[in-house]
């Protein structure tokens, strides 16, 4: 309930109290009365720059409200007005109008707000935007980002806090229902507001329309009836220039529907409710996780449990029921005589389904004849016991949870279009094939099939009914022609959620004024001197990769009286630059981290502190946090103390000129020295890491060599390791380790910290027994140690690269480290398996890490040179922080690895090499070829050997593929092969990848 207490009312800065009474129970039963006083205001202006009244009344402090805290209205943070003078007309509106959102409108027309085209000077209500954040986190954060957009204009009213418009909620009334008025509430206030300004500032003509958009017949029909200006989404984008354009944007929920509920067959099973999948998961009988589709066969998925040791396998379209690709969904286990071992075929969709008819009709089918043949097929081909050896338990899809859909890339299926010109630009359904053979065919409308074929699209799904075998979706916008490079550097951005964009005025206005000029103040009695150490006179350098500007780390070494080393590792001092809560802060949280593409760097940071006045450059003077050990020659640490600095390295190495440096003993020089003294204690390190138990594991690691951003590659080359890779590394881990416990002793509860989960055995099996029957090598995976161990043993006597391969292999088995608040973890979790480390944390790149920065503050507040940040006491915000972080970490290793694919095609392009390349799976009816020249994985199909395609066995226990016919080879795990490898248009997915031709098999090498 809600009561309302009214004083003074007229004057314009009076205060009015609201007391909202909310009843909850406690988690003992108890019921608990909250009472929340709203503090009404009739100060907050409607930010637009016609109107007289609130630029005179509104106060000093007026016009916005921090979106962090909706609930809480201790000021009004100023920013300026912002809704233009001169809103833009249209036939509908001649005298411009500001738009006003409801949360329908927002959910199902995204896309359209973002346009560049259309839809400037909009009004986001307090109510909406809450709203919005309850119903979809992602969309929320999309309009966040909007309003801090300049050029659109969109501004956020706080309708709730102010007193014309704050709504009371009636008994019985729906809390929808209440939000639905309240938009109308707004609108009207809004209209009259702007008339009652224009009119007394004598500017009665050319006031503009006020109008609601809505896509809730409800809401519009009660607007009208109010006299309000309201329309759906459709309407107003019918009446602007670009319509055809746009209405492809309209979320597929509203348009075509209605056509398609007449279609009778229901293709796919009922979910099951919500209360019953809650009960379902408590006792034990349904079970939750994510859902993941096999990269090599799309009709088969797998989920992890807690309940199950091996991960749960999905089977078939039906069983899979609607489930996309990272998807959190329910799933019931199927009885024991129906589980299975996972799919030996290789199952590609595109090789199955072709020139399908993408308008659903009658006749579809879950499963296609196709599908159901290949199927058949693949019982038949198996032989031997392969099936049977490791059956893991089934499972079907009986709800979704929560919805990972996206945006996805694609292009449109060239058979799917109807090139008949006498159709014009009528609306027709076509398929988009995305660039993630994960993710299903999806059904799009548009107005533009013939402009879009041969471009990169984005589209979003809308919905999967139980009619349609595929998802429903929209287009959003074309990229551009498939190839181009700025189109496939979009779409791998785009596809791994990259926040790319130029940094907003808002975030470039937190940096310092003086920009380039800023320097390390002369004077010591400067506050930002305040607690510093004065380490200039260290030999301090930094070693990094060739051609690094953002450089975070520099090091130093130097003797002691005592025979002890005094080592250093100072990191850049961003904390300084970054403050809490600000614009920058904000956008660093937001993107998490910098991504590393091969042609360039997306930043975390502006460039101005990346790659000047945070960044160790050599030979001037910078702010750094120092983490300074007294070690013994045998690299005990004695001590360490952490402190902010002042530091001015002597030179900025690549780890190539550090080795040649380091090994060349016509050097003396006191800084070559001191390097010579961090590689020894670098090595003895290392050493006890690895007698811990800590691994070393391998991933495939080339560069391409690319002469500039413009330029196309030109070769790709194996990325070599020095000793002075590890030298940094092994300085690098101990600044983390040492932080991480500093940390962790001051804030036991709110510790930003990373753990490495230990992986279940049953991630091992399949590898231990390839080990096993093809080699007759133990792998030991009871403790990291073993494991170590075990690994080291994994030789070939005859290829020097078994061991390498091995390691590969292994690391695909690992859990992925993440990042975690100390508090929500007890201290046995928080093991760092990898590193064989009990406690871990990254504090050694906050340039291009955002969970470095806070570990910065964390590590400040607990040394006692500032106080903490209120938020980072929050285990919930923290939480919140890690969730988004780890994702884009995730994130940014995809797209890395997505440039690195592109530009290694790019590089082959026209070029055909034969090389020797090692076999990493066996199939059915095809392999997998490692290519360590290239750092290359790609099928070979049985059908790539020979026309037609030659007969075979395949001996699953022993990981044995042959062929027979025309074509007679013998393909087995582990062995090396030849292939010739060229490049090639991937016809599914429109990327240029890399093509691999078996040219000699084991057999005959």
């Amino acid at each position: 309930m809600t009561s309302l207490k009214r004083t003074t009312v007229g004057d314009p800065h009076s205060t009015n109290i609201s007391s909202k009474v909310f009843v909850r129970s406690t988690k003992s039963g108890k019921v608990q009365k909250i009472v929340r006083e709203l503090y009404l205001r009739q100060d907050i202006p409607c930010s637009s720059t016609l109107c007289t009244l609130c630029l005179s009344n509104a106060p000093a402090d007026a016009n916005g409200i921090a979106l962090e805290d909706l609930r809480c209205l201790c000021s009004i943070p100023a920013l300026p007005f912002i809704l233009s003078d001169r809103p833009a007309g249209t036939k509908a509106f001649p005298n411009g109008h500001y738009l006003v959102p409801d949360t329908n409108a927002l959910l199902s027309g995204m896309d359209l707000f973002e346009q560049t085209s259309a839809f400037y000077d909009v009004i986001i209500l307090q109510t909406v935007l809450e709203e919005l954040r309850n119903r979809s986190i992602p969309l929320y954060n999309r309009l966040v980002g909007l309003t801090k957009s300049e050029e659109k204009r969109f501004y956020v009213f706080f309708n709730d806090f102010r007193l014309e418009t704050y709504v009371v909620r009636d008994p019985g009334e729906t809390i929808n229902d209440r939000n639905d008025r309240a938009v109308r509430r707004a609108v009207k206030w809004y209209g009259e507001h702007l008339q009652q300004a224009m009119k007394a500032a004598g500017r009665t003509k050319r006031c503009p329309s006020i109008v609601m958009l809505s896509d809730d017949k409800e809401n519009l029909q009660k607007a009208r009836k109010a006299r309000i200006e309201a329309c759906s989404l459709h309407d107003y984008v019918s009446g602007l220039a670009d319509a055809d354009l746009l209405l492809d944007m309209i979320n597929e929920l509203r348009e075509g529907q209605d056509a398609r509920a007449s279609h009778g067959a229901l293709l796919y099973p009922e979910y099951f409710t919500k209360s019953k999948m809650i009960t379902g998961v408590k006792a034990g009988t349904l079970h939750q996780g994510l859902f993941n589709v096999s990269p090599y066969n799309y009709l088969e998925g797998s989920i992890r449990v807690p309940a199950f040791e091996r991960a749960l396998v999905v089977l078939g379209r039906e069983n899979m029921n609607r489930a996309v690709q990272g998807d959190a969904v329910v799933v019931e286990v199927l009885p024991k005589d129906q589980w299975k071992a996972p799919s030996s075929k290789i199952i590609e969709e595109e090789a199955l389904n072709r020139n399908e008819n993408a308008d659903a009709d009658e006749q579809e089918a879950v499963v296609t004849e196709q599908e159901q043949r290949a199927l058949v097929e693949e019982a038949k081909k198996t032989q031997g016991k392969s099936i049977e050896r490791y059956p893991q338990p089934t499972a079907r899809v009986v709800g979704i949870v929560k919805r990972n859909w996206r945006q996805y890339v694609g292009h449109v299926d060239t058979t799917s279009v109807s090139l008949s010109t006498s159709e014009g630009r009528r609306q027709q359904t076509v398929f988009l094939i995305t660039m993630d053979k994960r993710i299903p065919k999806i059904r799009v409308r548009t107005r533009q099939a013939r402009e879009l074929l041969g471009k990169r699209v984005l589209v979003t799904i809308d919905s999967w009914d139980r009619d349609s075998r595929y998802p429903i979706g929209h287009f959003v916008r074309s990229l551009g022609e498939l190839e181009t490079k700025e189109a496939e550097t979009e779409a791998l951005l785009l596809e791994h959620d990259v926040q790319y964009r130029p940094f907003p005025k808002a975030v470039l206005d937190c940096l310092p004024k003086e920009g380039h000029d800023w320097k390390v103040p002369v004077n010591k009695s400067e506050l930002s001197w305040k607690d510093r150490r004065d380490l200039r006179d260290l030999l301090v350098c930094s070693i990094d990769p060739p051609g690094c500007q953002d450089i975070d780390d520099a090091l130093h070494a130097r003797l002691l009286p005592n025979g002890n080393v005094e080592v250093g590792v100072h990191i850049a001092d961003v904390t300084h630059f970054v403050k809490p809560d600000n614009a920058m802060d904000s956008e660093a949280s937001g993107r998490g981290t910098t991504v590393y593409l091969v042609d360039k760097r997306i930043d975390m940071l502006p460039m101005l502190l990346g790659t000047d006045l945070c960044s160790l450059k050599p030979y001037v003077e910078r702010f750094a946090f120092s983490a300074i050990w007294e070690m013994t020659p045998d690299a005990d640490v004695v001590d360490v103390i952490f402190t902010k600095s002042v530091i001015r390295s002597r030179e900025a190495f690549s780890y190539d000129q550090a080795q040649r440096r380091i090994d060349d003993m016509s050097q003396k020089d006191q800084l070559t020295v001191s390097m010579r003294t961090l590689l020894m204690l670098s090595k003895k390190l290392r050493k006890k890491r690895m007698d811990a138990g800590a691994l070393n594991l391998a991933s495939p690691e080339v560069k391409v060599q690319i002469e500039n951003e413009a330029s196309d590659p030109v070769d790709v080359e194996v990325k070599q390791q020095l000793d002075t890779n590890s030298l940094v590394e092994e300085f690098m881990l101990l600044a983390n380790i040492s932080v991480a416990g500093k940390i962790y002793n001051a804030f036991p509860q709110t510790a930003m910290l990373r753990r490495h989960s230990a992986p279940p055995a049953s991630n091992f099996q399949e590898l231990q027994n390839q080990l096993k029957v093809r080699r007759g090598l133990e792998l030991r995976t009871d403790s990291s140690r073993a494991l170590a161990d075990s690994l080291d043993t994994c030789v070939d006597p005859k290829e020097p690269f078994f061991n390498t391969l091995v390691r590969i292999m292994a690391t695909r088995c690992m859990m992925s480290a993440e990042y975690f608040c100390s508090g929500t973890q007890t201290f046995s979790e928080y093991r760092h398996y990898g590193l064989a480390s009990e406690i871990y944390t990254h504090f050694t790149s906050p340039i291009r890490r955002y969970a470095d920065i806070v570990a910065h503050r964390q590590l400040a507040a607990a040394i006692n040179y500032e106080q903490l940040d209120s938020s980072l006491h929050s285990k919930g915000k923290l939480e919140d922080v890690c969730k988004n972080i780890n994702a884009r970490h995730r994130n940014a290793q995809m797209a890395a690895r997505a440039s690195i694919e592109y530009y290694v095609g790019q590089a082959l392009k026209g070029r055909i090499v034969e090389e020797e390349g090692y076999v990493m799976k066996v199939f059915s009816n095809g392999f997998t070829v490692f290519v360590p020249r290239f750092g290359i994985e790609s099928l070979v199909r049985l059908g790539d050997l020979a026309v037609p395609e030659p007969e075979a066995t395949f001996d699953g226990e022993n990981y044995v593929l042959k062929t027979a016919g025309s074509r007679t080879e013998t393909i087995v795990l582990f062995e090396k092969v030849v292939v010739k490898i060229s490049d090639q248009k991937e016809e599914s997915t429109g990327k240029r990848k890399v093509r691999l031709e078996l040219v000699r098999s084991g057999s005959s090498l």
